[in-house]
């Protein structure tokens, strides 16, 4: 008897490095930060960071999202069997992305307080499947979901301030 050998998902791992990190950089183009003179114009709260701190926590944040996307996938040993939560996982990422379009691109703050909101409820969801393959994975996660609570805080003060 020949026991089998669980392989990694080689071609779902890489595209999902591929797309995280597609979703990461087309946050940066989008956000221009303080060289932005419309962000730079607007009351923001006391709270609000330097940007240099945007600039640190984002790649942290994208690399622990990857991570446990990963886990997900080894433990799951395919794409097919980790549908629900790699699902969710690239709406997450949509989602981020359309995010910066919205608050950076459009300059509608108040479509992307709805749009974090969204964000927000598919992180937990993510959570709560990650969890099921790897709580590892889904723990990883919560950094992100703290990051995003608190970027719904800067957005919506940034909303009913202006």
């Amino acid at each position: 008897m020949v026991a089998s050998v669980k392989t990694f998902p080689w071609g779902a791992g890489i595209l999902l490095l591929l797309a995280t990190a597609t979703t990461a950089a087309a946050g940066a183009v989008i956000s221009g930060g303080s060289s932005d003179p419309w962000y730079d114009a607007l009351n923001k709260p006391f709270l609000t960071p330097p940007d240099i701190v945007f600039g640190l926590v984002w790649p942290v944040l994208f690399m622990l999202m990857a991570a446990g996307g990963l886990l997900v996938l080894d433990r799951a040993g395919s794409f097919e069997r980790a549908i629900s939560p790699m699902g969710l996982y690239y709406s997450m990422l949509l989602f981020n992305a359309v995010w910066s379009l919205a608050f950076f691109g459009m300059n509608d703050v108040l479509l992307a307080l709805g749009i974090i909101v969204v964000l927000w409820l598919l992180i937990v969801a993510l959570i709560q499947d990650f969890w099921r393959f790897a709580p590892l994975a889904a723990l990883l996660q919560i950094p992100y979901l703290i990051w995003i609570s608190f970027a719904g805080y800067l957005n919506a003060f940034i909303l009913f301030a202006n």
